[in-house]
């Protein structure tokens, strides 16, 4: 479900993926950010949050909507921003060239102290949603706004998807994306190759682990499997997380985007309220996210993965009860599991 102050992939996308922490993180190098949501009553105001990001050297931010109190205290920090544009805001940005100017004009140009890096236009956007036949020309009135204010070597513009656009997604070198989603997607992915954009993928290995407990073990959702689960060709996956991954490249392969690299936008695991939510499977899945993003997958090697945890704090005003759980921290920005990022 998308919503203009967070998001998440739902649980109906989850299940098209089949075919398809006392403890401190690992050195980053800035590769690994964390996505700020604010569906809760009890959240630390935006200053202390920017603190504690400081605090934990957690160098990226995601931001699902351009929340100005969170825009101010971000001033100076340098946290590298990814801020949404509202799913809801898609059909006056495609339509309207003055609406693009004034959204970058209110929301960038006036924080020149923001390090800005990303614009996330809408979020999990497929069709039949209405949204969908408006993304890409919010997309390019945004980026031509960004091109115009002479920022478009340092922002870039991308909308995040689901991994439930893939069609097919085992083996990963399978990979293709939906074939009634071909007139929507392909021309997106055509932009950002024309544009020098990433691709946004959320990438949750916990909703295809859940759905699929029959074929998908544990162990390969965590990151500790002993030894290769699938062989595929000359590649082999110990992860579900690379299998989703790789499975993402071998479809912009086949729609033309080879030359794009794909940014992790959201992954994470709940510690609570659903199926295999232990602090325990949490702070397992970080410790060997964190490890395992600074070298790559199996068909791009030897190159960081852009990744974003979701999320920082627990949020209390979601539903159901396993949503509210993701937090690194809670509100009271007690760390959940001791973590670090150094």
């Amino acid at each position: 479900m998308a919503t203009a102050l967070h998001s998440r992939s739902s649980m109906a996308v989850a299940m098209q993926l089949f075919g398809l922490l006392l403890a401190t993180f690992q050195k980053t190098d800035g590769n690994t950010g964390v996505c700020y949501g604010l569906l809760g009553n009890n959240l630390p105001p935006p200053s202390e949050v920017i603190d504690l990001y400081k605090r934990n050297n957690i160098q990226r931010m995601r931001i699902y909507a351009p929340v100005p109190g969170v825009l101010q205290a971000l001033g100076g920090s340098n946290i590298e921003l990814m801020v949404g544009v509202a799913n809801e805001d898609l059909y006056n940005l495609a339509t309207n060239m003055g609406a693009a100017y004034a959204w970058v004009q209110n929301n960038v140009r006036n924080y020149p102290n923001v390090n800005f890096r990303y614009i996330a236009v809408g979020n999990e956007i497929n069709p039949p949603a209405w949204e969908a036949n408006y993304l890409l020309g919010a997309m390019k009135n945004i980026h031509r706004a960004i091109s115009e204010a002479g920022l478009g070597y340092q922002i870039k513009v991308s909308t995040p998807f689901s991994a439930g656009v893939l069609g097919e997604s085992y083996p990963p070198s399978r990979g293709s994306f939906r074939s009634d989603y071909g007139w929507f997607i392909n021309p997106i992915v055509s932009f950002l190759v024309e544009t020098e954009a990433p691709f946004f993928l959320n990438t949750y290995p916990y909703f295809s682990y859940i759905y699929n407990t029959q074929y998908i073990r544990l162990e390969y959702a965590l990151f500790t499997s002993p030894g290769t689960v699938v062989q595929d060709g000359q590649f082999g996956y110990q992860n579900l997380f690379d299998a989703i991954l790789d499975a993402g490249y071998s479809a912009l392969e086949r729609a033309g985007g080879g030359s794009l690299e794909i940014v992790v936008t959201e992954t994470g695991w709940p510690s609570a309220g659903g199926t295999a939510t232990t602090r325990q499977n949490a702070r397992t899945y970080y410790i060997n996210l964190l490890r395992h993003v600074e070298g790559g997958s199996p068909k791009r090697p030897g190159r960081p993965i852009q990744t974003y945890i979701f999320a920082m704090f627990n949020e209390n005003q979601k539903d159901p009860e396993y949503e509210r759980h993701w937090g690194l921290f809670f509100p009271n920005e007690t760390p959940k599991y001791g973590v670090s990022f150094y």
